[in-house]
């Protein structure tokens, strides 16, 4: 299939699903051209990363920022680098690739779907691509994900009875302004995988309908969610029924998950206790938490069962998200928990639509921010469970783990510690001030070489000091008694030369210094202007971080 044209190559957002390569060296004083076999390499890794996940999209010939650069190499040295899923990956992988005109400069563009199989470099690596970066995975892993992809084929089952007539035309209309994409609504569909043609038609998928069709009950009879308002703490049938409200939300998948948050708005009531704290937000729960379970709840839902809808239940101090099937390997529970950055797709390509549409951003990042944020309000952690092997349950308490005058006192230290700290500071804020590794070692239950490097941490921030040397109890520090702002952690001073050198300090430099994704390094600068580091200047891709002594420069 041919592009009407190419403007969202250079303007599209990478992650996921989407990826430029260039073939210059800018590390030198003059940029130097690559190496094939190096770009070959890279190819190889990034495309088996996709095709191991949710397939997608690279773009070899083209800058971070979107500028086409090409391709400069002699016919030998190109035929190295069309080759190189061929020579570097087993099994092979299909991938489809093309040139494109961008600004008058030739750029090669690949395309990868998932795949039933998974891919192995010829170096033993497996990869897989997790938000904007291509991470290894454990071998254990592999028969695992391999028997879950085979199952994953509801969402690509064709409709022959289904025809384009079906489909709502604002919502390509929305999908072409989000994405740039200049193609017809047949385009678009063949675009993402979601239809193919036959006999002069096209045939429409499963996926094509969820995602785009204007009656979508028609074709899958749970295809809809079922809100319901709880009064008190626990559901009670017969004459003493407590449903509040009951509301059955149905809609085309990209309408469905922005209906659903209009519907529980009403019901999320704001937590006046936590006027003056730090809480960005004040409400009983965080938004980003609830909202994300909803929009992962209709992402990775099983659409085979058909006899189950997704349901939201709020009750007074909790709210539970229950979802159709259960978790696709290699996500487990356990992982979660841990807050792992772990993505498995269940149904690629609605996933790659609400990727592109803006609801889904780093994949593999939302459970561990759901931590985060229900953290950074003083909330119980998210609950997950999976209830008779079929209905996954996400369940978010209103509950505060630490009193509203805790919270205060823990404002002071900022937001750049973990979980177990800020429970350690919390635990040694009631106990005259001090602690031991052993109290912490049993109150967070961790092993002691956790405790120690936690321990160490916060003395390093100039949190904490040993009341006497040699000794085992500690103490915390007067924050009254630390001059100016608290410690620079370790990881702005891996910045720091880089901030001296150049004045400032983008999301790409914390990237390359620091190896971490996008969305890292954007809660690291966040942290860092939030305890008086840095400070923001210019918004998008201009956004530039200075000292906060240097912000009027």
């Amino acid at each position: 299939m041919k592009f009407q044209n190419w403007k969202w190559l250079k303007t599209h957002r990478e992650g996921q699903f989407f990826e430029r390569k260039s073939c210059y060296d800018r590390s030198g004083r003059q940029p130097k051209r690559r190496d094939a076999r190096s770009v070959a390499r890279d190819v190889a890794e990034t495309l088996a990363a996709m095709a191991n996940a949710d397939g997608g999209t690279l773009v070899l010939g083209m800058e971070d920022d979107g500028r086409p650069t090409g391709l400069d190499y002699p016919k030998d040295r190109l035929e190295v680098i069309l080759r190189a899923t061929e020579r570097n990956i087993r099994p092979l992988i299909k991938t489809h690739h093309q040139w494109a005109n961008v600004d008058n400069i030739k750029v090669l563009v690949f395309e990868v779907d998932w795949s039933q199989e998974v891919h192995q470099l010829t170096d033993g690596r497996y990869l897989l691509r997790v938000g904007d970066q291509n991470l290894p995975f454990p071998a254990s892993d592999i028969a695992a994900m391999k028997e879950g992809k085979r199952r994953r084929v509801t969402e690509a089952r064709f409709i022959g009875e289904a025809s384009l007539n079906e489909l709502d035309k604002d919502l390509f209309d929305q999908l072409r302004e989000k994405t740039g994409l200049a193609l017809s609504d047949a385009e678009i569909l063949q675009h993402y995988r979601l239809a193919e043609p036959r006999n002069g038609r096209v045939v429409l998928s499963l996926a094509a309908i969820l995602l785009f069709a204007k009656d979508p009950p028609r074709w899958h009879p749970a295809c809809h969610i079922d809100f319901v308002k709880w009064e008190g703490t626990e559901r009670r049938f017969g004459a003493e029924l407590n449903v509040v409200k009951r509301v059955r939300i149905e809609a085309p998948l990209l309408r469905l998950i922005e209906q659903t948050f209009q519907t529980m708005w009403p019901h999320i009531r704001e937590r006046q206790r936590l006027v003056d704290l730090f809480f960005e937000e004040r409400f009983e729960y965080p938004v980003f938490a609830w909202q994300e379970a909803v929009i992962n709840a209709v992402a990775h839902r099983d659409y085979a069962l058909e006899g189950t809808p997704i349901e939201v239940w709020i009750f007074d101090d909790r709210l539970e998200l229950r979802s159709p099937g259960a978790l696709v390997e290699p996500v487990t529970i356990e992982r979660l928990e841990r807050r792992e950055r772990i993505h498995a797709s269940r149904n690629p390509r609605v996933v790659r639509v609400l990727t592109d549409m803006g609801y889904m951003r780093e994949l593999g990042e939302g459970v561990p921010r759901m931590f985060e944020v229900m953290e950074r309000e003083g909330l119980k952690p998210p609950e997950f469970h999976v209830e008779g092997g079929a209905i996954f349950t996400v369940i978010l308490h209103n509950t505060p783990v630490y009193s509203p005058d805790t919270l205060r006192w823990l404002k002071q230290f900022g937001q750049g510690l973990n979980p177990n700290q800020k429970r350690l500071l919390a635990y040694a804020h009631g106990h005259a001030g001090r602690f031991t590794s052993r109290a912490y070692q049993k109150l967070v239950g961790v092993g002691i070489y956790a405790a120690s490097k936690d321990i160490k941490d916060l003395i390093h921030r100039g949190l904490v000091q040993l009341e006497r040397r040699g000794g085992r109890v500690y103490q915390l520090i007067d924050p009254e008694k630390i001059s100016g702002r608290p410690k620079a952690p370790r990881e702005f001073l891996q910045i720091e030369p880089l901030l001296r050198k150049k004045g400032y300090v983008k999301n790409e430099d914390v990237r390359q210094v620091l190896g971490v994704s996008r969305a890292q390094a954007t809660r690291f600068l966040q942290d860092w202007a939030a305890t008086g580091f840095l400070t923001l200047l210019g918004k998008g891709r201009g956004a530039q971080y200075v000292q906060k002594e240097n912000a009027s420069l």
